[in-house]
């Protein structure tokens, strides 16, 4: 009985995995200042994800993962990161100057402090939303963490083009998240699709930039970063 039944167990297994689509797409964003956006086209950054179609049906479960976002030049890279609910961050300190990621916005407050070069912090994210994630020492470092309630995910390179793989046939809700959209204007382009057995290609979708208005953010004490003075020893080398 007992062997019949993991037989059983696994084939369906295999046979979801063997069932699974591939969504397809391209995004492209429109009316934006970004210097990288008007110069060269670049349309990467932009978040997307699938839920179950009905709201409030509990989405599958999901396999958290462990991934990366680097220190470098005083920049985070990725800039952008799509992650499971449940996985964790490692961000490793690649300059020769100490740093201080955190984050002070709900659902994705961190802070895990000061380290040296060639070291690195870890952070688990519980819950899903939008984490953005800055330098205590460094004001112009800023990098988005998206937290999905979803296995089903991309992020755009360059072309603006996205691959969804390994999804099951059925109903979902489009979800986008781009960082220099309003969210009025994201919410309003969700949507339901259907996903074939043999996957789906959806319609280029295009993004528009207007209304965003950049805003300088404060350090994780609530505070204005103090000016940068040319030549300084500070510990953080600015």
């Amino acid at each position: 009985m007992t062997w019949r039944w993991l037989t059983s167990f696994n084939l369906a297994a295999w046979l979801a995995v063997a069932s699974a689509a591939t969504v397809t797409g391209q995004v492209e964003l429109t009316n934006s200042r970004n210097a990288a956006v008007r110069k060269h086209n670049d349309y990467s950054g932009v978040v997307l994800w699938l839920e179950p179609a009905e709201r409030g049906t509990p989405a599958p479960a999901v396999s958290p993962k462990h991934a990366e976002m680097k220190q470098h030049d005083k920049s985070f890279v990725p800039h952008v990161l799509a992650i499971p609910v449940g996985s964790s961050v490692d961000f490793p300190n690649l300059d020769p100057i100490f740093h201080n990621a955190f984050s002070n916005f709900a659902g994705g407050h961190f802070d895990v402090g000061l380290y040296p070069p060639g070291t690195s912090r870890s952070v688990l994210f519980r819950t899903a939303g939008v984490v953005r994630v800055f330098c205590n020492i460094h004001p112009t470092m800023s990098a988005i963490i998206v937290v999905v309630p979803s296995a089903w995910y991309a992020v755009t390179g360059n072309n603006g083009q996205y691959t969804i793989a390994g999804v099951p046939p059925g109903d979902y809700r489009l979800q986008i998240f781009h960082e220099r959209a309003l969210p009025e204007n994201l919410s309003f382009m969700e949507h339901r699709i259907t996903v074939p057995s043999n996957g789906l290609t959806l319609p280029l979708i295009s993004i528009s930039e207007t209304g965003f208005i950049p805003a300088p953010h404060m350090d994780k004490f609530n505070h204005p970063y103090p000016p940068a003075s040319p030549g300084s020893t500070y510990i953080g080398g600015r």
